[in-house]
């Protein structure tokens, strides 16, 4: 009986540590640019891209260039979806905010329904400090699956 239940243990924990993952993520770009100026979105990638044609190896004697010139890596083809500014001409919109957020968390369930797991979130705010009124909020989801 001992056997079948080492059997058992070994088979699932071989199972579980040979499953590949595949990661997806989209990007929250939201302006703080007073007066409605600025442009918030929601982006995600369609396609996938090969990061090896970009990347090189370094050494201190090295002059090895990069295989693709930037045109190159851009991809043309994402989905944008328009989320609404911050502010606008009568100061910060809460409603905004919350509509942003039903965004979000619309796009997120989508994603959940679709087997991809919230894995991390990574925020970052850009802006030249104090005297300056215009900045962007980033948040970077990033999801987790098993591959099939």
């Amino acid at each position: 009986m001992k056997r079948y239940i080492y059997l058992f243990v070994f088979l699932t924990t071989s199972t579980l540590s040979a499953q590949n993952l595949e990661y997806k993520m989209f990007t929250v770009v939201e302006s703080i640019v007073p007066n409605g100026l600025g442009r918030s979105r929601m982006i995600s990638e369609t396609e996938t891209v090969d990061y090896k044609s970009a990347t090189i190896q370094r050494t201190e004697d090295s002059k090895e260039k990069s295989k693709k010139k930037r045109s190159e890596l851009r991809t043309n083809t994402f989905q944008e979806t328009k989320l609404l500014n911050f502010y606008n001409l009568g100061g910060i919109r809460f409603n905004n905010i919350a509509t942003n957020d039903a965004m979000v968390t619309a796009k997120i369930n989508d994603l959940a329904s679709q087997g991809w797991e919230l894995a991390f979130v990574n925020g970052g705010v850009e802006s030249s400090g104090d005297k300056d009124p215009q900045g962007i909020f980033i948040t970077r989801y990033i999801f987790k699956r098993v591959s099939e």
